[in-house]
């Protein structure tokens, strides 16, 4: 159980390829112009993906969106998205500690302009797909925001583009905030295989903020399968973790410090759903 890399799922990577690390500290993935880089070739998957673009005031950014659809979501601050002939102008916020955000859907097969003003820090969840949906404004007011657990596993969920919340092809993604001393993401559980009406296949990706200096939180990944993913890493501000199978959680907050993260995800399912199992050690009093 450490941070080694593990086995992933995806049964079109090459048979000799080594596994990717499943925590990428702040800066391991960068690629520039992007603070984070994830695609889906480089995590070892087919679908999700996800990019945290930084904009210095006044600066611009060109995405092509080739094959993935994406949406951005600002963490910090605005911006002006143009794609498809449409403006969307994203009010954003002040950080992801603050509220929800508006955000703009992008189309697959598009080209995409993103400016601030004022820079900011903006997240591109994306996901492969295969249907050109038209371009969109998400507004802040629209996302739902749901409380989630009790006691210390309270938490709050902003399903902005959740299965039933947000129509994509492919793509899910949601944001959590745990507050300091909780626990998240519990009971464990997992998305790691097809089986109509009670669990989807969907590769995930955690992106974490930390509020105040020096914070910190916890992630833990146990094997679903001989072999799986296995994974107890202490993450901090602008971490990730993968999550290519295997029971997922907890997401523990460091007292004192309440903990963001971003889920992306998306698989290889004919349906965009999300139907998880919990693991059944673990959900006594819980569900």
């Amino acid at each position: 159980m450490n941070d080694a890399p593990a086995p992933t799922n995806n049964a079109h990577a090459p048979v000799n390829a080594p596994a990717p690390r499943l925590h990428l500290r702040a800066g391991e993935a960068a690629r520039a112009p992007y603070a984070l880089d994830i695609a889906p070739e480089r995590a070892g998957w087919t679908h999700s993906a996800l990019r945290v673009l930084e904009l210095a005031p006044g600066q611009e950014h060109v995405l092509d969106t080739a094959e993935s659809e994406w949406i951005v979501l600002p963490l910090t601050g605005g911006c002006t998205v143009r794609v498809d002939g449409e403006v969307f102008e994203l009010l954003g916020r002040k950080g992801v500690f603050g509220g929800v955000s508006d955000f703009a859907y992008l189309p697959r097969d598009a080209r995409a302009q993103i400016a601030s003003g004022a820079g900011g820090r903006f997240a591109l969840a994306g996901a492969k797909c295969g249907r050109r949906l038209p371009a969109r404004y998400g507004p802040a007011p629209e996302v739902p925001v749901e409380e989630r657990g009790s006691g210390t596993c309270a938490r709050l969920v902003r399903n902005f583009a959740s299965a039933d919340a947000f129509a994509c092809d492919r793509l899910i993604a949601v944001e959590v905030v745990t507050p300091g001393g909780h626990w998240s993401s519990w009971p464990p559980h997992k998305h790691d295989e097809h089986r109509p009406g009670v669990e989807s296949e969907l590769e995930e990706i955690y992106y974490y903020e930390i509020d105040g200096d020096h914070g910190t939180g916890y992630q833990r990944i146990s094997p679903s399968r001989p072999g799986g993913a296995d994974l107890l890493a202490e993450v901090r501000d602008g971490d990730a973790v993968l999550v290519p199978d295997g029971w997922h959680g907890p997401s523990i907050a460091a007292p004192g410090h309440a903990m963001y993260y971003l889920n992306v995800m998306a698989g290889p399912g004919a349906e965009r759903e999300w139907r998880i199992c919990f693991h059944p050690d673990h959900t006594e009093g819980y569900r």
